[in-house]
């Protein structure tokens, strides 16, 4: 009779014929039970169920996941240099997120960064080889290739904000829209008349929609859109920077600023005040992102606060979801999920 605990006859680990001598069933009986299979009888996965406990038995997770044509892995490709991840609190609240809902799964989480072509073409190698179940997108731009790649190798995705209306991708976002909308209302409530608009990048389709927020929060306001208010960023520091010091030389009477994220507002900040431009008595400004940097400005800055952990949270949600839908790519295409998430303004002393 075998010795009861965590070693087997061989004197090693217990092996899966030991559970099934153990357990008086066959070898597959057992897989079945351990991989929870419902074609087994509440008896007999008792009897494996204390086979397994009474020999201490450990799954072989990685023999596991070869057999099933599974890595256990999940990418998260930024398509951007490792600076800008580093530096955004936007990435760094999206990785949170997705860890902290990857914690209860046996999945591990990789970090590619694909912000150069040779990082690109690296990437595309690894994909081909399929050596991840799944990958989390984020910061995709309109044009970005990769998400076709994807689709190509029918490689489960789920990208954070769409490319565009018609994404192909399950994709996860905030309410872009909604959100610049309800900081253009505040200033407006605020007795703002010349309210200029700090753009992210263009390419980027969450970017887009907040330019149309802003659009649509004035035009339903009769006021009428100054295309001389709209001036180009790119969600950094730098370019909150630029734009202010072009906005300013165009129209030096704007009385409020709304940036398309709080670090582009600290640029914009910093050129407002060599300017002379008290905040919020001259020139009200408000951010995007709501991230620490808001909270810890001079003054604290009132910004739209979108849920960036729980966007990781419901990616990592959707991303099992479709690693776990083993049929054929073309027959899912018409369920892709699109998530949206309600953002909220947070007012401070800038606006």
């Amino acid at each position: 009779m075998a010795s009861h605990g965590a070693r087997g006859r061989s004197g090693g680990r217990p092996t899966l014929e030991e559970v099934a001598a153990r357990a008086g069933v066959g070898r597959g009986t057992v897989s079945r039970v351990i991989n929870g299979s419902p074609r087994v009888s509440g008896a007999t996965r008792a009897a494996v169920e204390a086979a397994v406990a009474e020999l201490g038995y450990v799954p072989n997770t990685a023999a596991r996941a070869l057999a099933a044509n599974r890595t256990d892995a999940i990418a998260l490709v930024v398509p951007e240099p490792e600076t800008r991840f580093f530096a955004e609190p936007y990435f760094s609240d999206m990785l949170k997120g997705v860890g902290a809902e990857l914690s209860d799964t046996e999945m591990q989480l990789l970090l590619i960064f694909a912000g150069s072509d040779k990082e690109r073409r690296r990437l595309a190698q690894y994909l081909a080889a399929h050596r991840v179940d799944g990958v989390l997108l984020v910061s995709v731009h309109a044009d970005d290739p990769l998400p076709d790649l994807l689709a190509q190798l029918e490689i489960p995705a789920v990208i954070s904000g769409p490319r565009s209306a018609t994404e192909a991708l399950a994709s996860v976002d905030s309410d872009n829209y909604g959100g610049a909308r309800s900081a253009v209302e505040h200033l407006l409530a605020r007795g703002r008349r010349e309210i200029a608009h700090i753009t992210g990048r263009l390419d980027v389709y969450g970017a887009q929609r907040r330019v149309d927020g802003y659009r649509d929060a004035l035009t339903e306001a009769g006021r009428t859109v100054d295309e001389q208010l709209v001036e180009p960023g790119d969600f950094t520091e730098e370019g909150g920077r630029r734009a202010m010091t072009a906005l300013l030389a165009r129209r030096p009477s704007l009385d409020a600023v709304f940036a398309g994220s709080d670090v582009t507002a600290a640029g914009a900040r910093q050129v407002l005040r060599e300017a002379g431009r008290r905040i919020p008595e001259d020139v009200a400004l408000v951010g995007y992102d709501d991230s620490a940097i808001a909270r810890h400005m001079d003054p604290p800055l009132t910004s739209v606060r979108q849920p960036i952990e729980e966007m990781g949270r419901s990616m990592i949600d959707l991303l099992l979801t479709e690693i776990a839908d083993r049929r054929p790519a073309a027959s899912r295409e018409l369920e892709r999920r699109h998530v949206v998430l309600a953002t909220e303004l947070v007012e401070r002393t800038s606006s």
